[in-house]
């Protein structure tokens, strides 16, 4: 995922160093989503000038750039319009030329960042190269930007306003996207479109607002061909001089002072609230098919209206809601990397999920966000899970126990897969997304597959406001806290609690299932002093990754029952983070080829917890070291029927559908250890 942020001042004295420091943190704050290259396009000295950084790497090597140009930091401005985005490469390689902002032109008359992709780039650039435009780069966004000037000049007056050439090229664009466009020809303005990529608005003020939220303009065709009509004065259509009269966009009271005047204010506009957080906790998330226009210390919200009927598809409203991160939750702290702070914080991140959700002393489980719709759930036909990466893995690891206690068939999809197959949806299936975000691309386009099909549909998300969060019919917020990582650690059992929590609900009117229910929740209690006790084998796992793994190219994982999800969350962490080839493998399908790759310089690790299966599990140990194997076993502590000489890896015994969230902790620190050992970013790895 790439990384938008903007800021837009009005009556804020502002100097440029101040300005291009806003900017390049903003970006920082989003440096977990991924990137390969950083750019930033600032007004310049001359009424129509666009100065732009640009690096490819990483936001320090953008800042360095900064620090070595000739620009005057020192320049103060009483308003401004700047863009800033982490690219990572789609269209075309990380380099310089395809870094954003893209421009339309030489003269920068239109300047766009961009996150998603536009399906139809192909067909725009060949057409626009008919008409002469010239191209520099290789990016699908840069054909947006050359849209946008095409559109303009096709206007013999130029009397047009931004969100109205704005609402024109969208119509032409075809794909999931965020956009954000700057322009020479109306200063001081910046107009914003999402369609399925996220993107929120900071609002920040001395005063209070008046309101807490934003009407939204509705126009179908005609008034649209009304506001490309309009008559605006040429040099801005936000210009003070122009006549009241001639001016397009309505004017709100909504964030002008009491006596009606204009008042100094900060816009923000960001993929993520990580971004906003330390200037603003006023957001403002917008939905798919708004366009924001910022002007004059004003924010209008406005529809793309593809509907012909005319029927508002969305509310008529945008609230400006309160974040409830703190900065210090995005800061390290005393640790190296966000990884290993998130590693550390699972034995609150789990309590966390916990609050207010489960009495320990009366085994009753609340949660408020299905309360409306237990009924249909219990009702269903079956449970259907659409995830991605670690999300679909927390899914898998609470398959058994669903079907356990609710005695209801269930389904694990991968969201992309999902829709591939066009699975068959009924009205009575219940459908659950899991995803940390609630901005994933894939889940996301699952959901209204399965909403259009008339199914419940369940989120379960970290992020308040997400897509997900938003457009499902209910849902359990994990409380993780932010993750910026982009392995996800705390995330992974925040969900998987989450989800036990659901099962555990669905099941509490089956009296047969009591026993079994009181097990689980008492489990649930000691958990977090269990995760802690995990943790302080942390040293023992760094001379794990530096000894015994420290040269290997390869390495297979091994469970079974509720552990292979375990076993395959764990390679996936491995992968992503130390670029070691890692598998996670079913014991039960040994046989059935994976037993070719054992030898003695194959390194394995084995899940042999307590549990019903362990005889099964002992049975596939037996098998790989009679084939010379030298495999390292995670085992519970005092568990006697390992034999001697053999590496182990001690965890505490809980329940067996609890066992897998003590058993991912040493696998997440040897994947970090291993990363570290090689010199990778762990924080940020490649391609990610």
């Amino acid at each position: 995922m790439c990384g938008i942020f903007g800021y837009c001042s009005f009556l804020k004295e502002k100097d440029r160093k101040e300005i291009l420091e806003i900017l390049c943190t903003g970006l920082a704050r989003q440096e977990y989503r991924g990137y390969d290259s950083a750019g930033l396009g600032i007004d310049g000295d001359k009424p129509s000038e666009i100065v732009f950084f640009k690096e490819v790497g990483k936001v320090a090597g953008l800042r360095q750039r900064i620090a070595e140009s000739s620009i005057d930091t020192t320049k103060t401005v009483m308003s401004q319009v700047s863009i800033a985005h982490t690219r990572w490469a789609t269209h075309g390689p990380p380099s310089v030329v395809n870094c954003h902002p893209l421009r339309s032109d030489v003269n920068n008359e239109f300047i766009v960042v961009h996150n998603g992709i536009v399906t139809n780039a192909i067909a725009l650039r060949q057409v626009l190269q008919k008409r002469g435009f010239k191209f520099e780069s290789d990016t699908d966004t840069e054909a947006v930007a050359i849209l946008t000037k095409y559109v303009y000049d096709s206007r013999p007056d130029k009397r047009m306003t931004f969100t109205a050439l704005v609402k024109t090229v969208l119509k032409e664009l075809e794909g999931s996207f965020a956009l954000v466009f700057k322009s020479i020809h109306f200063p001081n303005e910046i107009v914003t479109a999402r369609r399925g990529s996220p993107l929120l608005i900071g609002v920040k003020t001395e005063k209070k607002l008046k309101v807490d939220f934003v009407d939204v303009e509705f126009a179908g065709a005609e008034a649209d061909t009304k506001a490309v009509e309009s008559l605006v004065v040429p040099t801005s259509p936000t210009s003070r001089l122009a006549p009241p009269a001639l001016l397009s966009r309505r004017q709100s009271r909504n964030f002008m002072s009491e006596d009606g005047m204009p008042q100094p204010i900060e816009f923000f506009i960001a993929s993520d609230a990580s971004a906003i957080v330390e200037h603003t906790k006023r957001v403002l998330y917008l939905e798919d098919d708004d366009i924001a226009h910022i002007a004059e210390g004003q924010l209008h919200i406005h529809r793309l209206r593809r509907d012909e009927s005319g029927k508002a598809e969305t509310p008529a409203i945008r609230n400006i809601e309160t974040l409830e991160i703190e900065i210090a939750e995005i800061m390290k702290g005393k640790f190296d990397h966000f990884m290993q702070k998130e590693i550390y914080e699972q034995p609150e991140s789990v309590v966390n999920t916990m609050r207010g959700r489960v009495n320990f002393d009366d085994y009753k489980i609340t949660l408020g966000g299905l309360r409306a719709y237990l009924h249909i759930m219990r009702r269903g036909r079956r449970i259907v899970f659409c995830a991605c990466g670690t999300s679909y893995h927390s899914a898998l690891a609470t398959r058994a126990i669903f079907e356990e206690l609710t005695e209801i068939p269930v389904s694990v999809e991968l969201a992309s897969d999902f829709l591939d197959r066009k699975t068959p949806i009924f009205r009575d299936d219940i459908c659950v997304f899991v995803s940390q975000s609630g901005e994933t691309a894939d889940t996301i386009l699952a959901l209204r597959y399965c909403l259009e099909r008339g199914a419940l549909c369940v989120g379960v998300v970290n992020t308040v406001g997400s897509t997900i969060s938003r457009e499902t019919h209910c849902g359990i917020h994990i409380n993780a806290g932010p993750e910026v990582g982009v392995a996800s650690t705390k995330a992974y059992t925040s969900q998987y609690i989450a989800l036990m929590l659901m099962a555990l609900q669905l099941s509490e009117d089956r009296i047969s299932f009591t026993e079994r229910r009181n097990q689980i929740i008492d489990g649930l209690r000691a958990l977090p002093a269990q995760i802690k006790s995990v943790l302080e084998n942390d040293k023992s796992l760094r001379e794990l990754a530096n000894s015994v793994l420290a040269n290997s190219r390869s390495l297979l994982l091994m469970g079974r029952g509720y552990q292979h999800a375990t076993c395959l969350e764990g390679a996936l962490k491995i992968k992503e983070i130390s670029y070691m080839h890692s598998e996670g493998i079913l014991a039960g399908e040994l046989k059935h080829g994976p037993l070719a790759l054992i030898d003695e310089n194959m390194p394995v690790i084995i899940i042999m917890t307590q549990d019903s299966l362990y005889p099964k599990v002992q049975s596939a140990f037996e098998q790989i070291t009679a084939r010379k194997a030298h495999p390292i076993v995670v085992c519970n502590e005092g568990d006697t029927g390992i034999k001697a000489g053999v590496k182990t890896i001690r965890v505490p015994r809980t329940m067996d559908c609890l066992q897998g969230l003590l058993n991912i902790i040493p696998l997440q620190l040897l994947s970090y250890h291993l990363a570290i050992k090689n010199g990778f970013d762990v924080d940020f790895p490649r391609n990610l």
